[in-house]
């Protein structure tokens, strides 16, 4: 069962792939027509230049010509949205994710296994302990790899595979203590009186709430400072990290001058 997170970006793939299915239809549609144009033709008919018909069959060729290249955008377009869906929610482990620091804990696992493992393989490969390897679950041609020296000559695993899983896995590490000690802390509002707005800093997000559409001005000013609206939120947002809470301060203070 999908959490909410999840099911958010399921129905944005599914919001992705509907337009890309209805601007596949429209760039077919675009392409018929310009085909059913191009047919009213005389197969190899040059423009008559200097004939009365000369302007009106120029404009008609060129509109045969322009609704087979909206078409080609548009089917541009349509891959576009298809791309869209095919890599939503791959990026990795979102901290808006509920269930990130469980996520993050299971893959932390992972890492810990493989780097214990990629150990135990060189340290068997050194000793050429073909049954070590086997034990480790390696099959033949596997080992047979492991055993092959590389361009530098090195066998087994390289220094720099365990070093750099070694670094993922710190990295892992301090992620889901940011996570957990996120958790713990308590939302903060802030109800800025008479100015018809509120700042609030939850859901990994800091974010200013207006009474009612704010003006254009203050629009600018929170768009400046890298805010999107959210309509999700009713709010005006972007990630809760030190560069959001400064950024958050600066609209502050430029909104106290101004409300």
């Amino acid at each position: 069962m999908l959490n909410y997170y999840e099911q958010k970006l399921e129905d944005k793939r599914q919001r992705y792939l509907d337009l890309a299915a209805k601007k596949h239809s429209e760039a077919n549609a675009l392409s018929k027509q310009s085909h059913d144009m191009a047919k009213t033709i005389p197969f190899g008919q040059p423009i008559l230049v200097g004939h009365y018909s000369e302007k009106s069959d120029r404009n008609y060729r060129n509109k045969i010509e322009n609704k087979m290249s909206r078409a080609i955008e548009v089917e541009k377009t349509a891959s576009y949205y298809e791309e869209k869906a095919s890599t939503l929610g791959k990026s990795g482990i979102s901290s808006d994710d509920p269930d990130a620091i469980k996520k993050l804990q299971k893959k932390l696992a992972g890492l810990e296994t493989l780097q214990k493992m990629m150990k135990a393989a060189n340290k068997a490969v050194k000793k050429n302990d073909i049954e070590a390897l086997h034990n480790l679950g390696y099959n033949d041609r596997q080992i047979a790899k492991l055993k092959a020296p590389d361009f530098c000559g090195r066998i087994g695993y390289a220094s720099y595979a365990l070093t750099n899983n070694n670094a993922n896995i710190r990295s892992i590490k301090e992620r889901i203590t940011r996570l957990e000690k996120a958790t713990t802390i308590e939302p903060k509002i802030i109800k800025c009186e008479n100015s018809g707005y509120t700042y609030k800093e939850e859901d990994n997000r800091c974010q200013f709430v207006f009474d009612g559409k704010p003006e254009e001005e203050i629009r600018n000013i929170l768009k400046a400072n890298a805010f999107k609206w959210s309509p999700t939120r009713n709010a005006w947002v972007r990630q809760l990290t030190g560069n959001g809470q400064r950024a958050a301060i600066g609209v502050i203070e430029k909104l106290q001058a101004i409300l």
